[in-house]
């Protein structure tokens, strides 16, 4: 376990002993050690081993036997004994809006609430809203989030379907009896969220996969399990779903199973227009239902199908009916951006504001990926929940990145850090800093962090002020959607586009798996209108450097090409953009 694993179990720990009820000042030991581990620049295990750890402030005899046990171990029984303490249906609760562990406690204590279901029938009765410290407002937000996690029970984002899927397929790729393997689906689609994963092989001895699949150790529950598909539950409650086919059906399955539906019908029409009928076992010249290979245009793989539906290949992601039929037939299919093109990322996070690495630390991160620039972008004042910078601190925070630029180029690195703020935007549409102040940064990310109940009105006119504004380069996480978890707050998009696309204004996609915001639904309008995308980590940790490739995948969904992403520019042509907004306001010659 590293570091930023320890510190997220203590972390939980410390949530687990507040809801017992147990000292606060036990509660906050638990804290203020996860708090000291995040800020170490050496791993934890070295102090393990080295049985250091009480040099650590604050770390008593029991601190530091949990945490050797757990870095030792993988595990920590007080933790795992705690956790099976406390109704599984209070830590469910947790993730509802306003509600921490005093809070959930007191339900318990007040009203005898130990689950979502109790919870939402005491709401529906009006009966939190009584309880001291709660309210009606509250009360219907619990409602609010009850009803969100309900209509999402079986959604999981795209992220951790990856993660799963790649696993499993790397199991499969390693049986003899496999001949071809993918993933399928809405996964292989790439959508944000999703119900299940879908895989496909291809095999001779369909059997031999399918018994071997549902005895999986990752399996928790058997759905269904026949000749050639099964269903799991695999651990984490992920639903998966497997088809063993021919290997020469294998290219019809798998565009078939990929989907989407709607893609399917247009499919399938255009074979019938050309005297074909078309399924998930091959593309037959014969109407009748038939699995006669002898009967099926030969297609080795996707693209053969396509081209014998008088197509150009049209890429998993744009297979939604939403244009690619069109594009297709035209040869206008674009080249999309792969996450290889990316040079950089322009909305991180340093230990400065709330992210986890020092300047320094993120500089030798950048060089090992390969990465030209890595911009700087902590948060401003008003976002004083994440440490946000006042001004004092941020012209600190510009000369401390010139110097470690300039030791950069005297070593002949060839990357750099770039200097930036994510300013806020305020109730009224104004930035957090002063135009003296912004016009020393070399980029500036315009978000929302506060004010999401204001109407679609005010919120919308915020977002054109911020784009209006000639220092500010892009617009960040523009719905500020959390996915699975918090809904996008209203906002007139294309009013926003319109308002990007007249001033040049740059709009985010942000590569966090929580947000991948903005929707693809929405870039081929924004590219078509001239609106160029920025696709940004968000960066708060090392590892979230590969959310990158996240992004250009969600990227691809939306139509996106490496010319329509600035972050695919070279560090000096990235330069020449970040000046042209100023430039036009007449800011610089």
């Amino acid at each position: 376990m590293d570091n930023m694993d320890v510190a997220a179990l203590l972390e939980d720990l410390a949530v687990l002993l507040e809801l017992k009820g147990e000292n606060p000042f036990k509660t906050r030991a638990y804290t203020n050690g996860a708090r000291v581990i995040e800020n170490l620049t050496t791993p934890i295990k070295n102090l393990v081993h080295e049985e250091r750890l009480g040099e650590l402030k604050g770390f008593g005899d029991a601190l530091q036997s949990k945490v050797s046990e757990l870095v030792r171990t993988g595990s920590m029984q007080y933790y795992e004994d705690l956790k099976q303490s406390i109704p599984k249906g209070w830590l469910e609760m947790l993730h509802l809006p306003g509600l921490g562990p005093k809070k959930v406690r007191l339900l318990h204590q007040e009203l005898g609430i130990d689950d979502l279901s109790a919870l939402k029938q005491a709401c529906e009765a009006d009966k939190v809203a009584a309880i001291k410290g709660f309210g009606p407002k509250s009360q219907q937000k619990i409602l609010e989030g009850i009803q969100f996690r309900e209509q999402y029970a079986s959604h999981h984002r795209l992220d951790k379907a990856l993660v799963m899927s790649q696993s499993l397929l790397e199991i499969l790729r390693q049986w003899p009896e496999v001949i071809r393997s993918s993933e399928a689906g809405s996964l292989r689609r790439r959508k944000e969220i999703l119900h299940d994963i879908d895989l496909l092989v291809s095999s001779r001895q369909p059997q031999i996969i399918i018994d071997a699949f549902t005895q999986l150790s990752s399996v928790e529950k058997i759905l269904a399990k026949g000749d050639t598909k099964a269903s799991v539950i695999l651990q984490g409650g992920v639903q998966a779903d497997l088809r063993v086919v021919e290997d020469q059906s294998f290219p019809f399955a798998l565009a078939y199973f990929t989907g989407s539906k709607e893609h399917n019908i247009v499919m399938r029409r255009r074979a019938i227009e050309r005297g074909l009928r078309l399924n998930e076992y091959g593309l037959f010249r014969s109407q009748e239902e038939t699995r006669d290979m002898s009967l099926c245009v030969t297609c080795h793989e996707e693209a053969d199908l396509f081209r014998a539906l008088d197509l150009a290949y049209i890429p998993p992601e744009l297979r939604e009916d939403s244009g690619e039929f069109e594009a297709a037939s035209n040869g206008e299919v674009p080249r999309l951006v792969e996450w290889t093109d990316m040079k950089g990322s322009l909305h991180n996070h340093s230990d400065w504001s709330d992210g986890r690495e020092t300047l320094e630390d993120i500089v030798q991160e950048s060089l090992e990926h390969g990465f030209e620039y890595w911009a700087i972008t902590d948060h401003s004042a008003s976002s004083f929940q994440a440490n946000g910078l006042k001004p004092e601190r941020l012209r600190a925070q510009i000369s401390q990145i010139r110097d470690l630029n300039e030791s950069l180029r005297q070593q002949g690195t060839g990357f750099q850090l770039l200097s930036g703020s994510e300013v806020d935007i305020l109730s009224d549409g104004s930035l957090d800093y002063d135009d003296d102040l912004l016009g020393q940064l070399d980029i500036v990310v315009a978000s929302i962090h506060q004010g999401f109940t204001q109407d679609k009105e005010q919120l919308t006119h915020r977002f054109i002020r911020a784009a209006q504004h000639p220092h500010v380069h892009m617009l960040g996480h523009l719905s500020g959607r959390l996915l699975l978890e918090r809904e996008a707050y209203s906002i007139d998009h294309q009013s926003i586009l319109e308002a990007c696309a007249s001033t040049g204004t740059w709009i985010e996609l942000n590569a966090n798996p929580y947000r991948l915001d903005l929707d693809w639904r929405w870039w081929k309008r924004a590219r078509d209108m001239g609106v160029k995308c920025v696709i940004n980590c968000d960066a708060h940790h090392r590892d979230h450097a590969a959310f990158l490739r996240l992004g250009a995948e969600h990227a691809r969904k939306g139509w996106l090409r490496r010319e329509d992403i600035l972050n695919t520019l070279p560090l000096e042509d990235l330069k020449e953009a970040l000046k042209t907004k100023r430039r036009m306001a007449g800011l610089l010659d």
